[in-house]
Order: C-alpha cells, then sequence, then structure tokens
C-alpha cells in the first residue's frame, strides 16, 4: 500500500510516520483485503492536533476518518480506531451481500459545479437568473449496486451520491433524507 503522510504546517517526524505506516497498514490490512494507498494529513487547531485519513480500496470504495486529540499521537490512534470501525462495518456488509465483487469499480468522469448562493448576488445579478459558478471541476461517477453505493456514501459522510447502477446501466441517486433514512432515485429511461 502506499502511503502519503503530511503536515499542515507541523512538521512530521520519521517515528510518527512509522507508527502511522505499522497501525493504519494493520489496521487496513486486517479487514480490506487489497487496499491501494493511504492518505494521513496532520494538522493544528487551536491547541488540538487533527489527523485525517482517506484510504482508498481496489474495489473502488474509500473510507475517510478524523482524529482530534491534544497530542499527535493520540490523535492519529483516534483516527485510526474510527477507521478500523468502518472498515469492519464495510467487511461485515460485504459478507452480507452474496455477490462477492471480483472486478474493480468502474469509474466515468463527470463535471461537478460550485454554484453561487443567493445571498451573494446582487440586484443586477437576479434579473439574469444565470447563477454564478464559482468552481468547476473533475469528479468521478463509480458504476455499483444500489447497496454498494448506499455504503459508499456512508463511508464518505456525503449527503448525496451519483453513481452508475450495474444493473440497469442508468446514471442514480441515493440521498440521505431528513428523517434519516435513504433515498433513492432511479429515473426510468423514457421510450
Amino acid at each position: 500500500m502506499q502511503y502519503q503522510i503530511s503536515g499542515k504546517q507541523i512538521d512530521i517526524g520519521d517515528a510518527l510516520q512509522v507508527h502511522v505506516k505499522d497501525e493504519l497498514g494493520a489496521v487496513v490490512q486486517k479487514y480490506a483485503e487489497r487496499p491501494t494507498r493511504a492518505q494521513v494529513i496532520f494538522s493544528k487547531s487551536a491547541h488540538e492536533f487533527v489527523c485525517e485519513t482517506i484510504v482508498h480500496l481496489s474495489t473502488g470504495l474509500t473510507a475517510q476518518a478524523k482524529g482530534v486529540a491534544t497530542e499527535i499521537y493520540a490523535a492519529f490512534d483516534n483516527c485510526a480506531e474510527k477507521m478500523e470501525k468502518q472498515l469492519r462495518r464495510y467487511k461485515r456488509r460485504l459478507k452480507d451481500h452474496h455477490k462477492d465483487r471480483v472486478d474493480p469499480v468502474e469509474v466515468f468522469g463527470g463535471a461537478s459545479y460550485i454554484l453561487a448562493s443567493e445571498e451573494g448576488q446582487d440586484e443586477a445579478d437576479d434579473a439574469s437568473l444565470q447563477p454564478m459558478i464559482i468552481a468547476e471541476m473533475e469528479t468521478q461517477i463509480p458504476s455499483l449496486s444500489v447497496g454498494e453505493a448506499v455504503m459508499q456514501m456512508e463511508l464518505a459522510h456525503a449527503p448525496v451520491l451519483v453513481f452508475r447502477n450495474e444493473k440497469t446501466e442508468g446514471m442514480n441517486v441515493v440521498y440521505r433524507r431528513e428523517d434519516g433514512n435513504v433515498g433513492w432515485i432511479d429515473p426510468k429511461n423514457a421510450v
């Protein structure tokens, strides 16, 4: 597994890097069969250290965790515990499904836009009714089953996930509803 360990305005020593590789490697190897890469970022917020970890799995799914503590090692250990919990749940869900994924998730390119909020617009912009695009970036749209899409949305702590349904080959959306349940949008192809 490839590791990218960095600090935002913090020097990361060799001892911490070895600790991260050993501990995170053990956690990920226990629950994920073929992890591809891990990104660990340390930063400081006031008097506390923050550790953010992103692990990319060969199945195309991504697990994220964040830990906060007054000491940098404790922040990482807190983050590693959360990562272990997520990966344990992920593995349990995979065992619950009858079909194991043998091929990696197919990923398609797409565009992602960030639009200006209405508060930032003045009256001249209101007349045009065209939202101002603040940022335009590329994003990846995975080809997943509905269950895997829900799992990926929960692992990423995202409110919504757009994916290509493996069965119908159509674009679908899963989202977190206000009542705590998960909604699924499956538009039917008009003929």
